[in-house]
C-alpha cells in the first residue's frame, strides 16, 4: 500500500476506482478499512482515497495530543502531497469531525462534504461515554478489546446482537484482524474527540453537505441534527431510522444508498 511523508510523519493510505477523487476519513481507532462495505458501491463511480489517520493503522503514531483541527491541517496536506487539488471528502464520526475542520479551514481542498454520525462540538453527555473508554484502555488487554468490548454495544442496535450473532462475531475477527493501535495513540485520539468543537467552523462550509444519523444513535444522537443542519447552509439531512451510530456496518445497502446518491448528484 503506498504512503507519503506529511510534515515529516508517514501517511498511509489506500487508492480503489477510477473517477473524480473520494476521500474516507476514517473514526477513532479505524484505519481505511473501516470503509470495506463501502468500497464495492463507490469505486464503481469514485476514486476511492482511504487514509489512515495519525495515530492508527500503518500510519506513524506521534505522541499526542491530538486534534481535529490539527488533523484536518494533515489532511489537506496529505492531498497536496498526493496531487489531488480538490476531493469529495467523506468521514463517519472522528472522521466527520475532521471534516468539518477540513471543509471550514480548507475550502479549496474539499468539492462536497458527508458527515456521517458526526456532531459540533462534545457536549458533557459524549464526554462521559468517551471518558468510559479512555478507563478501561490501560485495563483491558489491547485497544482492540476495548472497541468490542466498550465501543461496540454504542454503535449498533441491540437487534443486530441478538438477530445476527454471526455477524457481530464477523466484526470482532475484523477488528482483531487490523493493526494494533497502541493505547497512547488511543488516548491521543479521545483527546481530539473530547476537545472537538467545530461551532464557528460551521458557517464557513461553502460546499454541498450531506448529514446523516441513526435514529438509535445514542452517542451521536439526532441531537446533533439540528445545530449542524442549521450551521452547514443548504445542508440535507437523512436519519436512517433503524440503524446506530455505525450505520456503515449494520446496514451498508441502506447506507450506501443513500449516501451514493448524494455523491453522485456532486459530480462535476
Amino acid at each position: 500500500m503506498p504512503d507519503v511523508k506529511v510534515d515529516g510523519l508517514t501517511i498511509n493510505y489506500d487508492v480503489q476506482g477510477d473517477g473524480e477523487p473520494l476521500l474516507l476519513i476514517p473514526y477513532t481507532s479505524a484505519d481505511h478499512a473501516c470503509y470495506a462495505f463501502q468500497l464495492p458501491a463507490y469505486t464503481e463511480h469514485f476514486s476511492c482515497i482511504a487514509i489512515d489517520l495519525p495515530g492508527t493503522g500503518e500510519s506513524d503514531k506521534p505522541a499526542g495530543p491530538y486534534s481535529t483541527e490539527g488533523y484536518a491541517d494533515q489532511v489537506a496536506a496529505f492531498l497536496g502531497a498526493i496531487g489531488i487539488e480538490r476531493a469529495h471528502v467523506a468521514g463517519v464520526s472522528l472522521g466527520a469531525a475532521v471534516g468539518m475542520h477540513l471543509a471550514g479551514r480548507h475550502p479549496g481542498r474539499v468539492r462536497s462534504l458527508s458527515l456521517h454520525s458526526g456532531w459540533p462540538a462534545t457536549d458533557h453527555y459524549l464526554a462521559v461515554v468517551v471518558e468510559q473508554w479512555r478507563t478501561l484502555a490501560p485495563v483491558l488487554p489491547t485497544v482492540a478489546d476495548v472497541v468490542i468490548q466498550a465501543i461496540f454495544p454504542w454503535c449498533f442496535t441491540p437487534e443486530m446482537y441478538v438477530d445476527r450473532p454471526e455477524f457481530v462475531d464477523a466484526l470482532v475477527d475484523f477488528v482483531r484482524g487490523r493493526p494494533p493501535q497502541p493505547v497512547d495513540a488511543f488516548l491521543a485520539q479521545t483527546d481530539a474527540v473530547l476537545a472537538h468543537d467545530a461551532s464557528a467552523a460551521l458557517r464557513e462550509i461553502d460546499v454541498p453537505t450531506q448529514i446523516t444519523f441513526g435514529a438509535h444513535d445514542l452517542v451521536c444522537s439526532t441531537r446533533f441534527a439540528e445545530p449542524l443542519s442549521t450551521g452547514i447552509a443548504g445542508s440535507e439531512l437523512v436519519v436512517f431510522d433503524d440503524l446506530s451510530h455505525a450505520g456503515l456496518h449494520e446496514d451498508p445497502d441502506a447506507f450506501n444508498s443513500a449516501t451514493l446518491d448524494f455523491l453522485l448528484r456532486q459530480r462535476g
